[in-house]
């Protein structure tokens, strides 16, 4: 410790290894959720409570915004990790993992029964009880930065085929979740705030179509969208999702900078280190005294973990294996049945995406602590088992050689440091 005190530079050096390692995001987000969790078990409970009901009052004119600080981290935050969802998505879809066909079939049959089958078990467990019904998304969300981190804790003998693999389900199950929200978790709309936030897409996809690259009038386009979504009855997470979509990925000036490349690549460490630890502290915790088996065993909680740590695996690899047998799709090469199923398994961990669909579904305290029960408890049995398996099915692979500067592997790590904000 005097020694790394002495040596500044060598303690930078040692934070910047931190910071670039592909865990850093998973461990950060685990370390906020731990906190959250010792502070609402400790003396300091009710100030922890009291800090996320601060009211946060912002007023222009007549436009007044007026919510505790629990739902500006749940509305406003959130909005710039699903814009930097947005962005993934379209580079996916456009250039990426998922531009392909051939490529995109596994991890798309992947993310279908990943998503399908949690929630199937999650309703079986609460079909008599229609309040918990609504809950029923919550254990089909991945959360791919703790996902990558438990991978990336396993080192170089990690083959890219399977990182690829975890983080093209990964972007499709998210593309999934944005749709869900969308659809089942919409209050009541407001017709002319709605309107006026249409009128904002309008002027976003007028400047992507005239080949603006300036990102200054997509972004003052965009905050009024925000606002307007946040007054309609939508979710405002999803005007992150819709102001990303416009983002220009190819630039049209002679420089060829990509705007949406830009923005995502200085945007992903702000999400890693900021945005998804403040939403895990925000969101992760629960009082745990008094906690029996009984209230593990209730149908939420219940549902959620089952879904996380059973449905994924099975809904996985049953469709992985469906997709293989109909001929579309196929294994990629060098990578074994058994590193699927580990995948698989990580993929129950859904904590931060099955957090926040979890605060859309329910907003009581006695469900929203369930929740966070039945979360928690499917994550870290996913995260454990899927640490046990990957490393029995990799432990004969040898650390791969004269790859570490390969253009395969420099192409590959942006990508993956980028999706680690996820």
């Amino acid at each position: 410790m005097i020694a790394a005190i002495k040596q500044p530079g060598a303690f930078k050096r040692g934070a910047q290894a931190f910071f670039e390692h592909q865990a850093a995001g998973g461990i950060v987000l685990m370390a906020a959720a731990a906190c959250a969790l010792v502070l609402d078990n400790s003396p300091f409970a009710a100030a922890y409570d009291r800090l996320l009901s601060t009211p946060v009052v912002i007023q222009v004119g007549a436009l007044l915004l007026d919510k505790p600080l629990l739902l500006w981290i749940n509305d406003g935050l959130m909005a710039i990790f699903f814009f930097l969802v947005g962005l993934e998505i379209k580079r996916e879809f456009l250039e990426g993992r998922l531009s392909n066909r051939r490529q995109a079939g596994l991890p798309v049959f992947a993310a279908v029964g990943g998503m399908a089958v949690p929630a199937l078990f999650y309703i079986v467990l609460n079909f008599d009880d229609p309040t918990a019904l609504r809950g029923w998304a919550i254990p089909a969300a991945t959360d791919i930065a703790f996902a990558l981190g438990v991978l990336a804790l396993l080192g170089p003998r990690v083959p890219v085929a399977l990182k690829v693999f975890l983080l093209a389900l990964a972007i499709i199950d998210d593309l999934g979740a944005i749709i869900i929200i969308a659809l089942f978790y919409t209050s009541e709309l407001a017709p002319t705030v709605l309107a006026i936030a249409a009128a904002g897409v309008g002027i976003l996809a007028f400047l992507n179509h005239r080949g603006v690259t300036r990102l200054s009038p997509y972004l003052v386009v965009g905050l009024v969208v925000w606002v307007c979504v946040l007054k309609s009855g939508v979710h405002a997470t999803l005007a992150g999702v819709v102001i990303a979509l416009f983002i220009p990925l190819r630039a049209q000036n002679e420089d060829g900078h990509s705007p949406l490349k830009y923005v995502e690549h200085g945007l992903a460490p702000w999400v890693a280190f900021g945005v998804m630890p403040i939403f895990a502290f925000a969101n992760a915790g629960v009082a745990l005294h008094g906690l029996a088996l009984s209230d593990l065993m209730a149908g939420i909680p219940l549902g959620i973990a089952a879904g996380l740590f059973i449905g994924k695996q099975v809904g996985i690899m049953s469709f992985v294996w469906l997709g293989i047998k109909l001929g579309l799709a196929r294994l990629p090469d060098g990578v074994t049945w058994l590193q699927v199923y580990g995948a698989s398994l990580l993929a129950g961990i859904g904590f931060t995406m099955s957090l926040f669909i979890g605060t859309l579904a329910f907003s009581d305290p006695e469900h929203a602590a369930a929740v966070r029960i039945g979360v928690l408890t499917g994550s870290v049995l996913s995260a454990l088992a899927g640490y046990a398996i990957l490393r029995i099915a990799l432990s004969g692979e040898a650390r791969p050689t004269g790859t570490s500067g390969s253009k395969e592997s420099k192409e590959t790590a942006l990508p993956a440091d980028a999706e680690i904000a996820r």
